[in-house]
């Protein structure tokens, strides 16, 4: 009730998008309103940079949306117990979240500009949580827009499991440098056992 005001509603979950992003990314590996597609003139609230097959960046796109009225009417419908009411809610929310699904398909996704998927962030697990109660939904919008759709701990995990990627992937393009780093540290131990038996 507190965030009542639709607009506040959007800067609250962009808000936490870029919080969960600033805590679990380093400033070089996201941007922030980068326009993703040269066709639309606009940009994605957030992208992450993923390693592309040279040196130009791929985006991965990731948007915050809130369906206010249909979740508040859900909301409402809960404390009247109106069965009928809480299913026609929950439709009007489900057809809430496939409009944002296209809304982001068509703006943000460009190949090879960007991967051929983007992320829609639920600011709120309880949203998050009534959304998935739609049979499907989650494949329904991957096969149709090419969606993930996330809340703020199914974002937070899909973040870490990236970042490790990143991690892999620096160890795989400096393997010679560690190979190297290696090579060093044996040459220094047969020097530092050649000392010990001296010493001894």
């Amino acid at each position: 009730k507190v965030l009542s005001n639709v607009k506040t509603k959007g800067v609250f979950g962009e808000y936490q998008l870029g919080n969960i992003l600033e805590q679990i990314l380093t400033p070089d590996q996201y941007g922030k309103n980068v326009a993703t597609n040269p066709d639309y003139n606009g940009s994605v609230e957030y992208a992450v940079k993923m390693p592309g097959s040279d040196d130009t960046t791929l985006w991965l796109p990731i948007d915050s949306k809130f369906p206010t009225e249909s979740y508040e009417m859900l909301q409402a419908m809960y404390e009247k117990s109106d069965k009928d009411g809480i299913d026609d809610a929950r439709k009007q929310l489900i057809k809430a979240i496939d409009s944002f699904a296209k809304d982001i398909s068509t703006k943000y996704i460009s190949p090879p500009n960007t991967t051929d998927f983007a992320i829609m962030f639920l600011p709120f697990e309880s949203l998050f949580a009534e959304v998935l109660r739609e049979p499907g939904i989650m494949e329904s919008l991957r096969s149709k827009y090419k969606i993930a759709l996330t809340g703020p701990t199914t974002l937070s995990a899909l973040l870490n499991s990236l970042q490790m990627g990143f991690r892999t992937l620096l160890v795989q393009e400096r393997s010679s440098e560690v190979w190297n780093i290696l090579a060093g540290v044996k040459s220094e131990f047969s020097t530092f056992g050649t000392h010990l038996s001296k010493v001894q």
